[in-house]
């Protein structure tokens, strides 16, 4: 609940500060005099985007700030969700500064908007005639429902479950959708596939192969060069191997002389051995050499496929068309991989499906039980507030459908009358009447929800005399479950508070200023034979007064 209040620069007020207690607090004071600048502040501690139109004075940095206990409420998760330190008595700090800039702070963290209208929302409730209307939403009648029927853990597990089935389903339509792209790339890629794996490549044949063909291709001119070169290294007399014989056999003679005839003769002895061996290979090659007209085909065949792939893929080598083919393997095989991934994925939204309609058909069997007992609740209580003939039949149908809320689909049906029939809450309840229907939905839900803190603004416009009394008896029930805060013109309802402030204006050099004053119990006489009688207070004002307040 809400513990202390400090507004500095704010609209009308320069600097207050407020202590709450717990039960019915009753704020007044004559129109005009303030008591919507008190919301308007509170609005911005729960989120409400800042103006520099509503500071005081501009030069100054306005700060509006709030103590709650929540050490009861059960907020930790929602403080560790938020990345917030969690203090058993929290302080909530909005400032505006004079350039116009807003920060928000909660327990001096700073934090954005969005995070400061979650906590705002478990932290207090602020209820005024325009928010009649929404009880007349499905999404508020599910919150109503569910309050009863204690459906927060399924819900929370369901919505979760819910969220992995709405990604599962995202992620098949993708893989589908990849697949069908895949699939019109597919037949290519595996003709592509084939004729590489068909061409069965060797990372260095190609070289090989070139080699050869040229070999073949001029196997004549080179056998008669080799045999040239065979003569002229063996020709008697004259050839090179004859040659050098002679020269190492008079070199032999002389090796004995020196050293220097030694190494000539070992020189050239070298070079006779290397001369040989090069004259055995030639000939060698010269015998085995021969034409193949057949195999010359064949390799010019087996380069014309080579260089037909180079040639289609734009590649330079061998090796590039086996990695192209490689690569072409890991397209097909991740294309045909597709079908088993959304075929696993099926099954487990098929699982999915089934645990989450489980704790739907769960959620739907908690809240058709205590339909009977909101009934009763609500048309009791609006008996209280003056509608003796209200009826309500609410309509709640299973449905294959998942939503946030379940697999329901929720209609609250209102007849105020006998002998008229049901119809859709909004269509046919007055405004009065909603004013009513929703107080009584607040009345209830503060014996079932955790809120700790609601605030009533004027919701008692256009009621009097017993319907305002029962008002306050309904205000001042829900006060021993929850702090309750109005803000009222009757004196039915503002007897009834345990606490009880006062709004007014006060001109102070001609400059007008919003105070707030909490009242003793002859102040409180004062202020209710006012809301009675005007400003003259009759004695039997007072008398009236002091009747409501004992």
């Amino acid at each position: 609940m809400i513990t202390q209040l400090t507004i500095k620069n704010y609209a009308l007020i320069e600097d207050i500060k407020v202590n709450f207690e717990e039960g019915l607090t009753i704020i007044t004071g004559e129109t005009g005099a303030g008591k919507s600048i008190l919301l308007g502040a509170m609005a911005l501690l729960l989120g409400k985007r800042a103006d520099l139109s509503s500071v005081k004075d501009t030069t100054k940095k306005c700060v509006i700030e709030a103590e709650f206990a929540i050490d009861s409420y059960q907020l930790q998760d929602l403080f560790k969700a938020e990345d917030l330190d969690y203090e058993k008595h929290t302080i909530i700090r909005r400032e505006i500064l004079p350039s116009g800039k807003s920060r928000a702070f909660v327990n001096d963290s700073p934090v954005n908007l969005s995070a400061l209208t979650i906590l705002g929302e478990r932290l207090i409730d602020i209820h005024n005639q325009h928010q009649t209307q929404e009880v007349s939403s499905e999404e508020f009648q599910f919150a109503i429902l569910d309050a009863l029927a204690n459906t927060s853990h399924l819900l929370l597990s369901f919505t979760t479950n819910y969220k992995k089935y709405q990604n599962l389903q995202k992620e098949i339509a993708k893989l589908l959708d990849n697949k069908e792209k895949a699939q019109k790339e597919l037949d290519y890629n595996m003709f592509l596939l084939q004729e590489l794996k068909e061409a069965n490549l060797k990372p260095d044949e190609q070289e090989a192969l070139e080699e050869e063909f040229e070999t073949l291709n001029n196997v004549e001119s080179i056998q008669e060069t080799l045999s040239e070169i065979t003569q002229m290294l063996d020709a008697d007399q004259i050839g090179v191997l004859h040659v050098l014989k002679e020269s190492n056999q008079k070199l032999n003679k002389l090796k004995e002389v020196s050293s220097t005839f030694q190494s000539f003769w070992e020189r050239v002895q070298s070079v006779q051995i290397e001369l040989d061996d090069i004259y055995a290979e030639i000939t060698k090659m010269a015998e085995t050499l021969e034409a193949n007209p057949t195999r010359l085909q064949e390799i010019e065949n087996r380069l014309q496929l080579i260089y037909k792939l180079q040639k289609k893929h734009q590649c330079t080598s061998i090796q590039e068309l086996v990695a192209l083919q490689n690569e072409l393997e890991t397209k097909v095989e991740k294309t045909t991989n597709l079908e088993l991934q959304i075929t696993q994925l099926e099954n487990e939204k098929i699982l999915l499906k089934a645990e989450i309609e489980a704790i739907g058909t769960a959620i739907h069997n908690k809240r058709m039980e205590v339909i009977p007992t909101l009934i009763d609740e609500l048309e009791n209580i609006l008996f209280q507030l003056g509608l003796p003939n209200a009826r309500f039949k609410i309509e709640l149908q299973k449905t294959e459908e998942f939503s946030s809320n379940g697999m329901d689909a929720l209609q609250f049906l209102f007849t105020a009358n006998k002998g008229t029939n049901f119809g859709e809450l909004k269509k046919v309840a007055s405004g009065g009447e909603m004013s009513r229907i929703m107080l009584a939905v607040k009345s209830i839900l503060a014996n079932y929800s955790h809120l700790p803190t609601i605030i009533f603004d004027e919701i008692d416009t256009g009621v009097s005399g017993e319907i305002a009394n029962k008002i306050a008896q309904i205000m001042k029930k829900m006060s021993t479950k929850m702090q309750v805060l109005s803000i009222t013109h009757l004196p039915q309802i503002a007897a009834k508070g345990k606490h009880h402030f006062k709004v007014y204006k006060l001109d102070i050099e001609e400059v007008t200023y919003t105070k707030l004053k909490l009242l003793t119990q002859e102040e409180r006489v004062q202020e209710l034979a006012q809301m009675l009688g005007g400003k003259k207070k009759s004695a039997s004002a007072i008398a009236h007064a002091k009747e409501l307040l004992n």
